[in-house]
């Protein structure tokens, strides 16, 4: 006696009107479904992070800008640093220069009078040369016409041998550091004579209608002479 194993002979009951093609498309369909798409998150953290690259970006480029203005605010301030202590040096060795010009004065004055001998010329002639090293120079000649920005008329007259305001006389010799004066040369100043000129200029007319005559009479005799010839 044979027993019949259930479930093997049996076949699933299979919906009427549906055939090998409609089982396809559902075979299909769970293939799709085993490939996962990609999550709406990766799209969003991805978005997040372009963001945070351009503020990093952004914040370089402020960063920048800042250490560049940083950089051109401290050489400006070194430049000025630098012109101010050299001001400062310029200022502080005219205020001493100026207070050696009495001596070198007298110094002058003893050379003029041929007293600067023995030790006060060593003396003397060792202090001139440190104020030159230190850029002091003299200036102020006889015979320079008179320059109001560099020197200072003491004396004031009148000489037939001059044609324009010139420096007759030096009292005191002016110092300067370079451009900067820092004492003008006192001098005396002596004027062309104020009919000097109209007389100059009288007696070139009347040498020039001299002139003139001569040529004339000199014209005349050549005509007379002239004439008997053409004739």
């Amino acid at each position: 006696m044979t027993e019949e194993t259930p479930g093997f002979d049996e076949k699933p009951d299979v919906p009427s009107g549906t055939g090998s093609e409609d089982a396809e498309p559902q075979a299909v369909g769970s293939s799709a479904k085993e490939e996962p798409a990609a999550p709406a998150g990766d799209a969003a953290q991805t978005a997040g992070l372009t963001a945070q690259l351009d503020q990093a970006r952004t914040a370089l480029t402020e960063r920048t800008a800042d250490l560049q203005r940083l950089q051109a605010e401290f050489q400006n301030y070194r430049r000025r640093v630098e012109r101010d202590r050299i001001a400062v040096r310029e200022v502080a060795v005219a205020n001493l220069l100026t207070e050696l010009l009495p001596v070198l004065d007298d110094i002058g004055r003893a050379r003029d009078h041929s007293e600067l001998v023995g030790g006060f010329k060593s003396v003397a002639e060792s202090l001139e040369t440190v104020a030159a090293k230190m850029g002091l120079q003299q200036f102020g000649k006889e015979g320079e016409p008179f320059d109001p920005t560099i020197h200072e008329a003491l004396m004031h007259s009148y000489a037939p041998d001059v044609t324009e305001t010139t420096c007759v006389g030096i009292l005191q010799p002016g110092y300067k550091i370079g451009d900067r004066i820092i004492r003008p040369a006192r001098v005396a100043v002596a004027e062309p004579q104020p009919g000097a000129q109209t007389v100059q200029t009288e007696e070139s007319g009347s040498e020039d209608a001299k002139s003139e005559e001569a040529e004339s009479a000199d014209a005349g005799e050549n005509k007379e002479n002239g004439g008997p010839d053409e004739g």
